[in-house]
């Protein structure tokens, strides 16, 4: 009895923080307290050895770094050197704006956060250069999660870190490739369906012009529009007009971009702690240029931190009481190991059209952890599917990147994204996790 309510309490905190736009992280960490106290009888001490202080450092000191990245201008830099890499062809800056989501989120950054800070840039160049605003949000979210799972992404992270504390066996590499992969394949549809075809018709007639004319000191980058672009829109960042002055590769913004290579070299080379490295490039950052660290600390996505400290805690709790060990041998016992390992993947496609993908990872994979062991599905193949078929979905509405994206279109177009968001989120949540299965559970488990 005591097992199935701590598992309807964990429900009921993902329903709750869904429906009243409460902290899921706050509600686990009550609900941690209550069903602890309450049902398994501990103490709060016993509650708190569930905590994850390993992930608290990683998310702190990658946000960290990142929101000084953002204050000093580096992270305006990266967006508009892509657009120049591309040499403003209007056809491919979609694609620029995926590597750059794609490539900031692989460092480190939380996804939620990298959209917050593209999207706005993205949706304006779509408005001024007649890009269908689904296409350039689809290509901004799919970055976002294309880049999360690697071994220093914030997905990667959680995902792995599970996967080596129950002994099973993990890939990294693998895991990050297939989802990478699976990301650019959603990308290329929605290009494909949303005027990536017309954007190529459209050719070299129509660029946008990146014009660096600022040095170190200073200066100004003005992005204009020629041949058919409609250069009669506003300016500013909403509307796509004349953007801000990235400003030059200075001394601040060098040594920035050294630290975000460090922190890569760090950990993927050496094996150093992401979170420790992360935090100690931050802080030397911070000691060197005063100025611009003003703030970065309140930038911290302390939400996430929140969030994934709550719901690690609570499911900590159910692992030390043996909850997880019952609801495994339970979805064993469905007596189709294949049909157990689908529904796993369509819940967690399901529950984080709704709710935090990190959220989902979190407590998803450890309640899987027992059914794994029993070694009658492939665990590598299973996890590559879940951590799919829970962060496809993010282009939903209901969640925090499809969210952005919906608020930073243009106002006139803002209804028409909200709903083809929406369907197209709703068919990624059942077309997903069925492919997911399909191509790394069935073949790699009979």
């Amino acid at each position: 009895m005591a097992n199935v309510i701590a598992l309807s309490v964990l429900v009921l905190v993902f329903v709750i923080s869904t429906a009243r736009s409460v902290n899921m992280g706050a509600l686990a960490l009550v609900a941690a307290f209550v069903v602890g106290t309450l049902v398994f009888t501990v103490d709060t001490s016993e509650i708190l050895d569930g905590f994850p202080a390993s992930l608290f450092v990683i998310l702190v000191g990658v946000t960290y770094l990142f929101a000084l990245a953002r204050n000093n201008g580096t992270v305006d830099w990266i967006i508009h050197a892509a657009v120049r890499a591309v040499r403003g062809r209007v056809a491919l800056v979609p694609w620029a704006m995926f590597a750059v989501c794609a490539a900031v989120t692989a460092m480190g950054a939380v996804s939620p956060a990298a959209v917050a800070i593209i999207a706005p840039v993205a949706m304006g160049f779509a408005t001024r250069y007649r890009i269908h605003p689904m296409l350039m949000g689809f290509m901004v979210v799919q970055g976002a999660t294309a880049g999360s799972f690697s071994p220093i992404g914030i997905f990667g992270v959680i995902t792995n870190d599970v996967m080596r504390q129950n002994g099973l066996p993990s890939s990294p590499a693998l895991l990050f490739v297939s989802t990478f992969a699976a990301a650019a394949v959603v990308a290329a549809i929605a290009y494909v369906s949303f005027g990536g075809r017309a954007l190529i018709a459209r050719g070299a007639s129509e660029r946008v012009l990146v014009n660096a004319v600022g040095n170190a000191s200073g200066g100004s980058d003005t992005i204009t529009g020629s041949g058919s672009g409609d250069s009669s829109k506003g300016g500013g960042k909403s509307s796509g007009g004349t953007a801000p002055h990235e400003g030059a590769l200075n001394l601040e913004r060098r040594l920035t971009l050294l630290g975000l290579a460090s922190l890569a070299l760090g950990a993927l080379v050496f094996d150093l702690d992401v979170g420790f490295t992360a935090l100690t490039v931050a802080v030397l950052l911070t000691l060197i240029f005063p100025a611009s660290a003003r703030g970065a600390v309140d930038k911290i996505s302390w939400g996430t931190v929140l969030l994934i400290g709550g719901i690690v805690t609570y499911v900590a709790l159910l692992q030390n009481q043996n909850t997880v060990q019952w609801l495994g041998d339970s979805v064993a016992h469905v007596g189709i190991p294949l049909l157990a390992a689908f529904l796993i993947c369509l819940i967690g496609a399901i529950v984080s059209a709704f709710a935090s993908t990190t959220g989902i990872l979190g407590a998803l994979i450890p309640l899987a952890i027992p059914f794994l062991m029993t070694g009658q599905v492939n665990a590598t193949g299973l996890v590559i599917a879940l951590a799919i078929s829970s962060s496809l979905v993010d282009c939903s509405p209901f969640s925090t990147n499809g969210a952005l994206v919906v608020a930073n279109a243009a106002p006139e177009e803002r209804d028409v994204v909200f709903g083809l968001t929406m369907r197209w989120g709703m068919t990624i949540m059942v077309v997903t996790p069925i492919l997911a299965w399909l191509l790394f559970v069935v073949p790699w488990s009979v």
